[in-house]
This record gives C-alpha cells, structure tokens and sequence, in this order.
C-alpha cells in the first residue's frame, strides 16, 4: 500500500516555507503531514496532502520544483516500544530505513508512521504485515 508524497525542492531562504503553503492553501489543498530537511543552501519539504496532483500542479504553476513519491504509511503502537517494534520487524527483514517522519492523525489514538524504503518497499511492507503492523492506503488515510 502506498501513499503519495510531495517531495518540493526549494532554496533555503526566508519565505520559501510560506510560499508554498500559501499556494497550497489558496487552492484549497490541504497539508496533514510534512517534514523538513535543510541544508545551508536548500531544503527539501515532503508534503501528505489531501491531493496530491492538484497539488503539483499548483506547485509547478508557481515553478516550484517537485516530485510524486510513494512512501508506506503505518499505525504504531503509542507505549513505550511502539516504534522499535516497527522497526525490528524491518531490521528482520533487512530493509534499510531512508526516511521516516510522524504526522499528527487526529482520527485516531495511535501516532501515524511515514517510512520511504527505497527498492525495499515490497520487503519493507511483507515484514511489517507479518509482524502485525497496520499499514495504511490514501483512502485509509485521507478518507478520500
């Protein structure tokens, strides 16, 4: 099962976040996860959205840089050990972890898990079925 992500390219520099937030929001786009990583001269922003080629196209439209990729969203368990259960199930398996972020699901009591895996995510998504780990598809978690 996966999930579409933004992944948008963008200069490190005061208002680039903003931006891109604005023209999401104008169009009516809704962002229910994201995360940031920067370096001193670019950062890349991964957006979960509520449509994620509308999205695009608003984002290309103000020539903005970005792509679509698939990425695995999962339940994990909110106790102490919730996530390393995840992730021993995909150290079992060998699969390399290249990316991972929270988001905030209001829906329900359990935080939500976003995992890039690269050439892994058939691997990456048997080891977490077969440890019991509920994974999530864009109707699931957008409720599209």
């Amino acid at each position: 099962m996966a999930i579409r992500q933004l992944s948008i390219f963008l200069e490190n520099r005061v208002g680039r976040l903003a931006s891109v937030a604005k023209a999401l929001g104008d169009a009516g786009i809704n962002i229910r996860g994201l995360s940031v990583a920067d370096t001193k001269d670019f950062g890349i922003l991964r957006l979960i959205v509520d449509d994620v080629v509308a999205a695009e196209n608003v984002l290309r439209s103000h020539d903005t840089v970005c792509q679509i990729n698939d990425v695995t969203a999962v339940d994990v368990d909110n106790q102490p050990g919730g996530l390393a259960k995840v992730l021993t199930a995909l150290n079992e398996a060998a699969v390399n972890v290249e990316y991972m972020y929270a988001i905030a699901e209001p829906k329900g009591v359990r935080p939500v898990m976003i995992f890039r895996f690269g050439d892994a995510k058939d691997a990456a998504m048997a080891a977490l079925q077969k440890a019991g780990v509920h994974l999530y598809d864009e109707q699931d978690l957008l409720g599209k």
